[in-house]
């Protein structure tokens, strides 16, 4: 093997471009999927992510055969501070605070994401990582509701469905408040805290109802996109 001429730098090696270009792609087509589902929620579609990212369909579908490659692929750093959540609630010493903690946590991360918020509240079979972490995440809660109900706070009803019963709902008023009212959601995860204590127990105070024409606006704008184009 030759080398280069003294104080030339080799050329690229066969393949390399081609190497170079899809990974520049690739990240790409992730930054322009953040983006859109962060504020559009995960019913974007590929087309529109291709056209984000500047690409062709076939370059998408070399990079992503399936949403659920994609989906998985974009969330992965999210659903490891989902998994992280849980084990730093189990951690604290303190189960009942623990517990109000992770919830409020969760919600707060749907908040920040819409995307992510419909992640939470969908399955995605195809996507084994994606999944093997809410698995891993659903066996740590578990655990946490068996650890606040023995320390008295956390009623003996609740159930982990309950869970995802509050993801819907959260999902579904951060989709339909918007920008208008922000933190709406905060004044639902309040509420639904309440109604998991047992009486006596001590739960954050309920944060204060968003403004009637924050509300308002909200609800001009639902009127005018339909639930569905939030």
């Amino acid at each position: 093997m030759t080398s280069p001429p003294s104080g030339q730098t080799p050329g690229p090696q066969p393949g390399m471009g081609l190497r170079v270009d899809a990974e520049r792609n690739r990240c790409r087509i992730l930054a322009a999927a953040r983006r859109l589902y962060a504020t559009e929620g995960l019913g974007v579609s590929m087309t529109s992510v291709a056209r984000e990212a500047g690409v062709g369909k076939a370059t998408l579908g070399r990079r992503f055969a399936t949403r659920e490659e994609l989906v998985n692929a974009v969330f992965a750093d999210r659903m490891d501070a989902y998994a992280d959540a849980v084990t730093e609630a189990l951690a604290d010493p303190d189960p009942w605070h623990g517990f109000t903690g992770y919830l409020h946590a969760v919600c707060a991360m749907q908040a920040a994401d819409r995307g992510f918020a419909d992640v939470l509240t969908m399955t995605f079979p195809a996507a084994k990582a994606l999944e093997a972490r809410r698995a891993e995440s659903h066996n740590g809660f578990l655990e946490l509701i068996a650890r606040a109900k023995n320390s008295g706070h956390l009623r003996d009803d609740f159930t982990h469905q309950d869970l995802v019963i509050l993801l819907m709902a959260n999902a579904g008023v951060i989709a339909a408040a918007g920008d208008d009212a922000p933190d709406a959601w905060r004044r639902l995860v309040g509420h639904m805290l309440r109604s998991y204590a047992t009486p006596g127990a001590p739960i954050p105070a309920v944060p204060e109802a968003p403004r009637p024409t924050a509300l308002y606006r909200a609800m001009v704008r639902l009127s005018r996109t339909g639930p569905g184009a939030v």
